[in-house]
């Protein structure tokens, strides 16, 4: 079996190519994919050579976490039938090319348990499931509060800000520098750092991954405030002890979503609770992937690019 696929050979050269995939077992399903979205943390990261090292993780690589597509074939021991559309949040099936991620490809092969069903009407929307369960993972559950800050407004921090509104909790505030992306705001304000005025934030939520600001957001907590790391950061993080003492300064660091945040995430989106498909401002067909990416990676306008693969 063969698919098109995005391939990172090197870092900055990627193109379409065409690259083996293993066969399907019966536990496994076999997904055309219809779109697929880039990642501007990790996959950036990858893409400049910035990745620190990584387990599982060399070149040639093929990208991409976030896909939605149509099962095309189904094993007797997977649970789904043909047609039905799902989510996959990556592929290792391929020959020849690292795929730890991989769900930028045409059609792939996937264990059954690793996917969501999810409705076709979502289109290009249910490509951004994991990133919304993502955001979901950094803010529910046992110990964890609800952002009063959260610094970026990019598609991680705008799912923060909705999720936090969907929650009913009070609305938070949310940092921005760059005026391309001040808009776009429901319900929440946006603005810069030099405009707030506020030092007694509880919880506030870094989605920019710069690791920079932490003396900065030190100095905006009240005391005993947490600061979460939702980003993904290259560079060792430090900041300076005097401050954080003297606020008792608490840091956690999220990592990726478990099922139980992609089921309610899921949930949050089917009753109309969270919208995700206006976080979608750029879109080309996988055959100009190239021109995507360097798109998705350098255009501050850009917040999600969602590859076509429909003619792929």
């Amino acid at each position: 079996m063969e698919s098109k696929a995005v391939i990172l050979s090197a870092p900055g050269k990627l193109a379409l190519d065409t690259v083996g995939i293993t066969s399907p077992e019966a536990d496994d399903i076999v997904v055309a994919i219809r779109h697929s979205g880039i990642s501007t943390g990790t996959e950036k990261l990858f893409w400049s050579g910035e990745m620190p090292p990584f387990p599982g993780i060399g070149y040639p690589l093929i990208p991409g976490y976030e896909a939605a597509g149509e099962v095309v074939e189904a094993g007797v021991d997977s649970g789904y039938r043909v047609g039905e559309h799902v989510f996959v949040p990556g592929a290792t099936c391929y020959e020849g090319a690292h795929g730890l991620f991989g769900a930028a490809a045409a059609t792939l092969v996937t264990k059954a348990a690793r996917v969501t069903r999810i409705d076709a009407g979502w289109g290009a929307a249910g490509a951004l499931l994991a990133l919304a369960a993502t955001a979901r993972h950094a803010m529910a559950g046992p110990g964890k509060a609800v952002p009063d800050l959260i610094v970026g407004h990019g598609v991680l921090g705008r799912l923060l800000a909705r999720l936090t509104i969907a929650a009913g909790a009070p609305a938070p505030t949310v940092w921005e520098i760059d005026p391309i992306r001040m808009g776009g705001a429901d319900g929440y304000a946006v603005m810069t750092p030099e405009t707030d005025t506020r030092r007694d934030y509880t919880s506030v939520y870094d989605a920019s991954g710069r690791g920079d600001l932490l003396n900065d957001l030190i100095g905006r907590i009240a005391k005993g405030g947490e600061i979460v790391l939702a980003g993904f950061y290259t560079a060792p993080l430090q900041f300076a002890f005097p401050p954080a003492f003297m606020k008792e300064a608490r840091f956690r660091i999220s990592a990726e979503w478990t099922p139980d945040d992609m089921t309610a995430t899921k949930a949050l989106v089917e009753a109309g609770a969270l919208e995700l498909a206006d976080l979608i401002t750029h879109q080309q067909p996988a055959a100009e992937a190239a021109k995507a990416y360097e798109t998705a990676f350098t255009d501050p306008a850009c917040l999600k690019m969602i590859l076509n693969w429909g003619t792929a």
